[in-house]
């Protein structure tokens, strides 16, 4: 068999050493869409080149003579001049070396795609039709997407040419990612899935074994996820494909990340609120972003709201959010092809013109970049009409068109007549092996789209700079005896990050405008936030040149960030915790991916989603009831232990440590939850970083089971005390640290014969066994830390439900009391946060003095303080709207004299 990366060697008369420019390709006569009110009618004479462009495809507006500049490709010249570089290795005059041979020969690669996308859905054997089609070659279960599969093979073949004739790098995203037989055909076509999957040979069982893997057990799934070469976007869930594409392109400035968005998806909040990204792409520093918006009119049973508009309406709806639309309609690929190819390379000028203004006269405002609305039928070449029903152009052509063919005799006869009608004959040779005239229409190596370094791992993968923690270490004394805002230090670290990444851009702080509120500050000492648009006078740190993203969407926020992440970037998301769930569904999406991704060998380890989940529900007493909610733990916790981890860190100097770790994982979703208002401060950094590599400890000095010296922290695997005590405490965030460690003290004060245990857990996901979480305590050390019968009183961040799902498999889980939060919330005082939910310190005291054995003195004594306490609290905050002086101001000490 010939070797795959033979075929990629294009004959060296189809590159010319310089673009040939026709004074006029041929065109047809009539405009393809009318332009409506936007352009006047009648044909305008583009000035391109001498290149004639069809009313639709003039954009809306734009009079102004596009530049142009023939500069030789070059594949270097990486940072710091890299969009200059990137400018330079590229010509602009693209359009004009095409003719009709070309287009006639992309119209048989395209049906080469369409003819394997078919062969994917329907067929288990007789790839090629070498025989008449029968039922024992069609697949018992018919699965797959046929609708929008030929305009995504279209644009693919669109974008192979242009980068053939430019030697662009372009990223494609598929937003209908149920189209992946279509992309995988493409793929495979270009060489690349043969190349990553050796046993998918280009031949005729190279063929067999491409298509009985696809939507079969044991093979791949329908849609373009990990296993499809090129793809950084499954487009399962819609909604995020323009999200994904505008992170890629972001601090890329040498890629074009062509993104196919159809009009079912255009229909979700997330993509709607997409559409800004014209404000926050600098075209200085970043990299592009073409959207090409497919209107093929229908859903899986129903008509789309833009499909069903006029090219004007669409035109402004995207021209409103700033960007250049042109238009791409029809039904004959003999008139679509050409329209195509001039419209790719009409955008790739005007990005090529953009991105050189800005580097030569500066960022004035948001470009105005290129956007493609193609406007072709649903099912395209497919069955017109299907047992005197239309098919090609509905909804009905979404999934397969023809059913039961095993069992319809006329079914299989048309399935038939469709396959051939590609004429399979013409563009495989006799051994399976696509000709060498469609062969050389695909780019070589990595130019490829399947095979582009910026979809698996990124084009220069590297290590995050970060300083020693000790820069930004809190000082503490008596443990839990100052107070400090724990998020504070952590800004701090950020800014670093960014100012040592300033030469090699590599990480970016996403937020939905709360960088200030949640105490990260400290990032705007080095940078802006990110905003093209005109700022007022009254802005504060914002530019064009910034790099932390603001937006008000936990969609875009987080969308950006996986963009960015997929393709080899770091950075954080940080949010109100409630709020987190609007994207939760975002992360459920994200953990698939990369569990999929890390079972493939050849896809590259990328770095880690991370999400500060700050402002939480116990501190967020200010705003009420809507921001209070500890969900997206418990939508994690469901998910593969393979990817996710839940910290909760107790202090600034813990959030360090594991800040430190989280950014420097690669593979994971990380949630950090703590909160940014003043909590007590308990570890040296030292004493953090033992306390975070353990995941939990045994807190000596907040118990009283030892009495000679002894170390700060205890942890399960070195110097955990072999005594038994009469009650565990443990604790699990900030807020039930602080309030464990004051029952700890009551305890000790009016209990002082009952001897306490306090353990902290930070690492959530230590607790459940180490066969449901590779981070799991072994029941020895698990029973290290907790004993292995004696009752624990568990402070908890969130719901308790939760907290007991970890729990199962442990030996007598009933033994564990949880107190958290339990849904009940309103605009009140912080304190009253806790005691509403029944986890104040006087609720887990007397909680502790029910599940202990014996009778101690003093216990009851302590039981009516507490019970006082809390009448006392009630009337307190109810006359002086605030809480009371000793819970403001309590910090820990000694509790015995």
């Amino acid at each position: 068999m010939r070797s795959a990366p033979s075929r990629r060697q294009r004959p060296p008369s189809s590159v010319p050493a310089e673009p040939s420019v026709p004074a006029e390709p041929s065109v047809p006569a009539e405009p393809y869409i009318p332009a409506a009110s936007l352009i006047p009618a009648g044909r305008r004479r583009s000035r391109c080149r001498g290149l004639t462009i069809p009313v639709n495809l003039c954009h809306a507006g734009t009079a102004a003579t596009i530049r142009h500049r023939l500069v030789a490709f070059s594949n270097h010249n990486r940072r710091p001049n890299s969009k200059q570089a990137a400018l330079n290795s590229s010509s602009t005059d693209s359009v004009s070396t095409s003719s009709s041979t070309e287009f006639a020969l992309m119209n048989r690669y395209w049906s080469a795609a369409n003819y394997l996308t078919v062969a994917q859905i329907y067929l288990q054997e007789n790839a090629l039709l070498r025989e008449p089609l029968c039922v024992e070659h069609i697949k018992p279960r018919l699965l797959g997407h046929w609708g929008t599969s030929p305009g995504q093979s279209l644009v693919y073949v669109h974008l192979n040419r242009l980068i053939g004739q430019t030697g662009a790098k372009v990223l494609f995203v598929s937003g209908p990612g149920h189209g992946g037989p279509a992309v995988v055909a493409n793929v495979y076509l270009e060489g690349t899935y043969s190349e990553i999957y050796p046993q998918i040979t280009e031949d005729d069982a190279g063929l067999r074994r491409l298509i009985r893997q696809f939507s079969t057990p044991g093979g791949i799934p329908s849609h373009v996820g990990p296993p499809t070469p090129g793809s950084i976007h499954e487009g399962g869930e819609l909604g995020y494909s323009l999200a994904h594409a505008t992170g890629a392109a972001m601090d890329n400035p040498e890629l074009i990340v062509a993104c196919v968005i159809g009009d079912g998806e255009a229909e979700t909040g997330p993509l709607a609120a997409s559409w800004k990204a014209p404000a926050f792409l600098n075209p200085a520093r970043d990299g592009a972003v073409l959207p090409i918006l497919h209107l093929n009119g229908n859903k899986i049973s129903g008509p789309t709201v833009l499909g069903r508009q006029s090219d004007a309406q669409v035109s402004a709806l995207l021209a409103a959010h700033g960007w250049d639309p042109v238009v791409v309609s029809g039904d004959d690929p003999a008139k679509v092809h050409p329209a195509m190819a001039a419209a790719v390379d009409q955008a790739h000028r005007r990005i090529v013109e953009i991105q050189q203004d800005a580097l030569e006269n500066g960022v004035k405002g948001p470009a105005r970049w290129p956007a493609i609305i193609l406007r072709t039928p649903k099912g395209w070449t497919g069955p017109a009409v299907v047992d005197g029903v239309q098919m090609e152009g509905t909804f009905r052509s979404h999934q397969v068109p023809l059913s039961g063919v095993r069992e319809n005799p006329d079914h299989l006869r048309q399935l038939e007549d469709w396959l051939r009608s590609y004429q399979p004959e013409t563009l495989f040779d006799e051994s399976g092996r696509l000709l060498p005239e469609l062969a050389a229409l695909a780019p070589a190596g990595d130019l490829r789209m399947g095979a582009t370094p910026f979809a698996n791992g990124g084009a220069d993968p590297q290590t995050l700079p970060l300083r020693a923690l000790e820069n930004y270490e809190l000082t503490v004394g008596v443990p839990g005896s100052t107070k400090h805002e724990t998020t504070r230090p952590l800004g701090e670290m950020l800014r670093d990050i960014y100012t040592d990444s300033q030469a090699d851009p590599r990480f970016r702080l996403f937020c939905p405008d709360e960088t200030n509120s949640n105490r990260l500050g400290a990032v705007f000492e080095v940078t802006d936030r990110c905003l093209l648009e005109q700022a007022d006078d009254g802005g504060e740190h914002v530019s064009a040149d910034g790099q932390v993203m603001e937006v008000l969407s936990e969609h875009l926020c987080q969308g950006w960030l996986e963009g960015y992440l997929l393709t080899g970037r770091h950075g954080l998301f940080a949010t109100y915790e409630a709020f987190a769930m609007v994207s939760a569904s975002m992360t459920i999406q994200h953990v698939k991916w990369l569990q999929h991704a890390r079972e493939l060998e050849w896809r590259k380890p990328v770095p880690s989603l991370n999400i500060l989940l700050t402002s939480t529900c116990w501190r967020n007493d200010h705003n009420g009831f809507s921001h209070q909610g500890p969900g997206l733990i418990d939508t994690v916790l469901s998910l593969s232990g393979s990817v996710v981890r839940v910290y909760l860190p107790p202090d600034s100097n813990t959030l360090l440590a594991a800040a430190e770790h989280v950014l420097h994982s690669r593979n994971y979703v990380n949630l950090l939850v703590v909160d940014k208002q003043a909590h007590p401060q308990y570890l040296t950094l030292e004493q953090a970083r033992r306390h975070a590599a353990a995941g939990a400890s045994i807190w000596n000095w907040a118990g009283n089971e030892l009495q000679e010296p002894h170390p700060v922290v205890s942890t399960a695997a070195e110097d955990a005390p072999e005594t038994r005590p009469d009650i565990v405490l443990a604790c699990i965030g900030d807020v039930p640290t602080e309030e464990i460690l004051a029952a700890s003290w009551l305890l000790q004060r009016y209990v002082p014969e009952l001897t306490v245990r306090v353990v902290n857990v930070m690492d959530l996901l230590v607790l459940p066994p180490r066969d449901a979480h590779p981070h799991g305590l072994s029941d020895a050390e698990f029973e290290k830390l907790f004993t292995a019968d004696v009752d624990v009183v568990v402070g908890w961040h969130g719901y308790a439900r939760a907290f007991h799902q970890l729990l199962h498999g442990r030996s007598i889980p009933e033994r564990f009391h949880v107190r958290g939060y339990s849904e009940q919330g309103t605009t009140t005082t912080p304190f009253d946060m806790v005691v509403l939910n029944k986890m104040s310190r006087y609720h887990l005291a007397m909680e502790a003095l029910r599940r202990v054995h014996g009778h101690f003195d003093g216990a009851q004594t302590l039981v009516e303080h507490c019970q006082r306490m809390l009448t006392r609290h009630e009337e307190y905050i109810h006359e002086h709207l605030e809480d009371l002086p000793e819970i403001r101001d309590w910090v820990w000490t000694p509790p015995r004299p």
